[in-house]
């Protein structure tokens, strides 16, 4: 076996969003970080957020009215011990950010921060930043991280798979020790060996056609734990977010609740409105409620889109409000301050993940997952608005404490495996990956979208069946690539997926099938194990 370490650090963080960076940083000045980023150090799902962070910074607002909130917006699944857990720490960890440089807008009456109102709240707490509160925060964060000596940043690189000690035959407890790295520049497989593996990969909203998320986003660290013996939960729920902009230039362009906490309303072609014939909180419903009165209106119409509507409002307000927006809009030919926008549904947050405690850790000594892919329990059936933002810093902050704690009992191995491609070639069959790839996030969409049957779930699952055993085949036989590493791991999750979603026999929260459209009088959460 040949050995080998072209990295070695005390830990290895995979992802570079809001999650994996804040974890860095409170590391950094004791230990060697390494975050490997898959693009450019600021790409990633945190980059496009928009709303902002849920925390109770408003003297009139509670902990305990953030949690109530957070758990009817779970549709009765979420964990309320960790639901408490993180809207007790929302405060100090959202501090934290700002002692790091992260501006909020204020209030135009004093020096309060500047409060806005989203879907499913009952309070005004979303603190933000204009409507690009995500690249604010990642802003700040690649900025302190990028001049901290204590991190290294390994940028267009992708994690492999995770190296496990007893895989490798090493003796003692079973843990991970590190992780293969494709390193894209130089189109190489490198070993980077580490005393504790974070994984802050994001979501896998990329396994449907149409989606808000960055092309980063498959699934990569639910997938690798799965593969390294982790459990993960609840990966039926997968949110899609209401307001993505119709419009083929821009697929993937989302139109922030906020617009709906501000006052924007949601109608049909012909100019009338319909979420208050769905909900008596009308535009202001959680998500879940929201996305299936659209789809059921695109489809009771047969129309392409519904509309959003905020022109009734003063333009200055608008403008000043939602600067980006109104500008990315006036680019496309829209005038926000004047006309309707057309919208559709698109698949958002991944409401699911790697099973974790209050720590970050998983079933996998020295393994940690925070942010979106991770399952804390925060989320239920559906994620609660801005509070996706605010578990990325809990976590950041939670687990920081226990990886300082984990590392004082344990050593570095020696030398890890290098990756062994003596018995495969360069692929001339790229067009197979492309067609697996486009024929996977279609049927995803078709048959796992925002309306499910048992029917659709089982063509789905013989389909996937199929494409696992191609794509197995040709990661035995071919040479790495992006989209070979990304398709794997994207068919992996849908699998997770969709067997999520046949185990649950209700429609609850973002899981809605026309087979079991009756909620349970016990919510569980689903459980796979490997």
């Amino acid at each position: 076996m040949t050995l080998a370490s072209d990295y070695s650090c005390d830990v290895l963080i995979i992802g570079s969003g809001a999650a994996g960076l804040s974890l860095a940083l409170r590391l950094a000045d004791q230990q060697r970080v390494t975050v490997l980023s898959k693009g450019p150090i600021n790409e990633g799902s945190t980059l496009y957020a928009q709303g902002g962070i849920a925390a109770v910074f408003d003297e009139t607002d509670s902990v305990a009215s953030h949690v109530e909130d957070t758990l009817i917006a779970g549709d009765g699944l979420c964990d309320r011990e960790a639901v408490s857990f993180i809207a007790s720490n929302a405060r100090h960890c959202v501090q934290w950010l700002i002692d790091n440089g992260m501006i909020f807008d204020k209030a135009d009456t004093d020096s309060s921060y500047h409060l806005t109102r989203e879907g499913g709240h009952s309070h005004r707490r979303i603190l933000h930043s204009a409507d690009a509160t995500g690249r604010a925060v990642e802003t700040t964060l690649v900025s302190q991280a990028l001049s901290h000596p204590g991190i290294t940043i390994l940028e267009r690189s992708n994690a492999v798979d995770l190296i496990v000690s007893d895989k490798i035959g090493l003796p003692g407890e079973r843990r991970v020790v590190g992780a293969w790295i494709w390193n894209r520049k130089r189109e190489k497989v490198e070993t980077c060996r580490a005393r504790a593996v974070v994984l802050a990969t994001g979501g896998a909203a990329k396994v449907y056609q149409y989606t808000t998320n960055p092309d980063v986003a498959s699934g990569d660290g639910i997938a690798m734990a799965w593969r390294a013996g982790c459990r993960v939960a609840n990966l039926e729920f997968n949110q899609f977010h209401p307001t993505c902009l119709y419009h083929p230039e821009a697929r993937n362009f989302l139109l922030t609740e906020a617009l709906r906490g501000e006052g924007a309303l949601l109608k049909r072609p012909d100019g009338t409105r319909f979420m208050p014939d769905f909900d008596e909180r009308a535009e202001l419903a959680p998500r879940d409620i929201v996305a299936r009165a659209i789809d059921h209106e695109m489809k009771r119409l047969g129309a392409d889109c519904m509309y959003l509507d905020i022109s009734h409002k003063p333009p200055e307000f608008v403008r000043a409000h939602f600067p980006t927006i109104a500008e990315k809009l006036k680019t496309l030919g829209f005038d926000l301050t004047k006309e309707p926008i057309p919208i559709v549904p698109a698949a958002h947050y991944t409401c699911g993940g790697v099973m974790v405690d209050h720590y970050g850790r998983t079933d996998l000594n020295g393994l940690y997952a925070i942010g979106e892919v991770s399952y804390t329990g925060l989320h239920g059936a559906n994620r609660l608005a801005s509070n996706s933002l605010l578990e990325c810093l809990v976590y950041g902050w939670s687990a920081a404490e226990n990886i300082a704690t984990w590392l004082q009992r344990v050593g570095p191995v020696d030398n890890l495996p290098a990756w062994d491609e003596s018995r495969v070639d360069d692929s001339d069959e790229q067009v197979i990956l492309q067609h697996n790839w486009h024929e996977l996030r279609l049927f995803m969409w078709d048959y796992v979208g925002i309306v499910r049957t048992t029917r659709r779930l089982e063509r789905a699952l013989r389909r996937i069946n199929l494409l696992q055993q191609e794509i197995d085949e040709y990661y035995a036989n071919f040479r790495i690539s992006n989209n070979l590493l990304e398709l794997r791991n994207l068919v992996q999750v849908a699998e997770l997926m969709v067997r999520c979603a046949m185990a649950r026999k209700e429609s609850r929260g973002l899981h809605y099938t026309l087979d079991y459209p009756q909620r349970l009088a016990e919510a569980r959460p689903t459980i796979l194990t490997p």
